[in-house]
C-alpha cells in the first residue's frame, strides 16, 4: 500500500486519497482497512495528511524506505543509452571537459541540475613536463597530463636557476616519470636523492625542489547544470529556498564536499531532504555514484532535484553515466 501511496505520488505531486489507493493497489481491501492501514503509516512517520486533505503523501522517512526496499530499478532504456554514449565520446578530450559533458546530459535527461566533480589533474598520470625560466626566480612550468589537459603554472624559487639546469630536471623527469602520478613522482625523486651519488645529488636536489613547487595539489571542483530545472518545480518554488539554493551553486564549497563524500565508496549514495546535511539542500533530493580510472576513485556524478522524483529511472542514468565516464578515463589511460 505504500509503495502504490508513493509511486502516485511521484507522478502527480498531489495527496492521494483512500479512493485511489483502493483503485491502484490491486488489493481486495475495504475502505475502512486502507483508512487504517494509512493511520498505522502516518503514526510510523512515514506518511503526512498536508493540511486538511483527506489524501497522504510520503515523508522522507517513507521515501528513503520505499527508495532502500520497495523500488523496482528498471533497466536503462536503449536510446538513453545510446544518447549517452554518443554524448561521452571515447576520442581524446580532456577530464574536465567530459565532466562538463556529463554535467549538461544529465541535466537534460532528467531535467533536474546535473551535477560533476572534477578531481583534481594531479590525480592523473604526467605526460610530459617543461620548464621556462621567467624573470625574478619564476619558472614557468607546462604539464601535460594524460587526459590531454595542460596546465601552466608559474612558481616562485628561492634563487633562479639557468636553463641550462630547468632543461636538465624537465628531462630527467620526462625520461624518468612519465606515466607516473605527481605524488608518485614526488615520492620516487625524494627516495633517489637520499640514495643518489654525488655527483647526480645536485641534479636531484634541484628537481625535487622545482617538483615540489611544480606538484603543490590544487583543489577540486564541481561542475552544476540546469539549475535552472529546478525552479519549474512547486515544491522548489519558494522564492528565499531557490535563493539559498542557487547560491549554494555558486559558492560550491557545501556541494563540493558532499561529492567528495559521495566519491571515496563505489556505488550509488543517496539523500532525501535533510540526509545532506545542508540546509540549503532541505527538501531536495540528491543521487550520486562514484567515478575512476586504473581501480582508483576519482570523483561522483549525480543530479539534484526535488524529493519528488521518478527514483526508478533517475538511479540508473546517473549509474549509466559514472559507468561511461570512467570507460572513457580508462580508455585515455590506456591510450598513454
Amino acid at each position: 500500500m505504500l509503495r502504490t501511496l508513493i509511486a502516485q505520488y511521484l507522478v502527480d505531486g498531489e495527496p492521494v486519497g483512500s479512493r485511489t489507493l483502493s483503485r491502484s493497489s490491486g488489493l481486495d481491501v475495504s475502505p475502512a482497512t486502507i483508512r487504517n492501514i494509512m493511520a498505522d503509516l502516518e503514526e510510523a512517520g512515514l506518511v503526512a495528511s498536508p493540511h486538511t486533505s483527506a489524501g497522504r503523501i510520503p515523508t522522507p522517512r517513507g521515501l528513503r524506505l520505499f527508495v532502500d526496499s520497495l523500488i523496482e530499478l528498471q533497466p536503462l532504456a536503449r536510446d538513453e543509452m545510446v544518447r549517452l554514449q554518443r554524448e561521452l565520446p571515447p576520442g581524446p578530450t580532456t577530464v574536465r571537459d567530459l565532466a562538463g559533458n556529463a554535467s549538461a546530459l544529465l541535466s537534460a535527461m532528467t531535467h533536474f541540475a546535473g551535477v560533476v566533480m572534477v578531481p583534481r589533474q594531479t590525480d592523473f598520470p604526467l605526460r610530459h613536463i617543461d620548464f621556462v625560466p621567467l624573470p625574478d626566480a619564476r619558472v614557468l612550468v607546462i604539464l601535460v597530463f594524460s587526459d590531454n589537459q595542460v596546465q601552466n603554472r608559474v612558481i616562485q624559487l628561492a634563487k633562479p636557476l639557468e636553463g641550462r639546469v630547468l632543461e636538465q630536471a624537465a628531462n630527467y623527469i620526462n625520461e624518468h616519470f612519465v606515466g607516473l602520478r605527481v605524488d608518485d613522482i614526488r615520492a620516487h625523486l625524494l627516495r633517489e636523492l637520499r640514495e643518489a651519488s654525488s655527483e647526480l645529488h645536485q641534479l636531484l636536489s634541484r628537481t625535487v625542489e622545482l617538483a615540489a613547487a611544480s606538484f603543490a595539489p590544487q583543489d577540486e571542483d564541481v561542475l552544476v547544470s540546469g539549475q535552472t530545472n529546478l525552479m519549474a518545480y512547486s515544491e522548489l518554488g519558494n522564492l528565499e529556498r531557490l535563493r539559498d539554493l542557487f547560491e549554494a551553486f555558486q559558492k560550491k564549497n557545501e556541494l563540493l564536499q558532499l561529492m567528495e563524500t559521495c566519491a571515496k565508496a563505489p556505488g550509488v549514495r543517496l539523500f532525501i531532504g535533510e540526509e545532506s546535511g545542508f540546509a540549503a539542500l532541505d527538501g531536495c533530493s540528491v543521487v550520486t555514484a562514484s567515478y575512476g580510472a586504473q581501480g582508483r576513485l576519482l570523483g561522483a556524478v549525480g543530479v539534484i532535484g526535488p524529493t519528488r522524483m521518478a527514483y526508478d529511472r533517475v538511479i540508473p542514468v546517473v549509474q549509466a553515466t559514472a559507468r561511461l565516464l570512467s570507460d572513457a578515463l580508462n580508455r585515455a589511460a590506456t591510450a598513454l
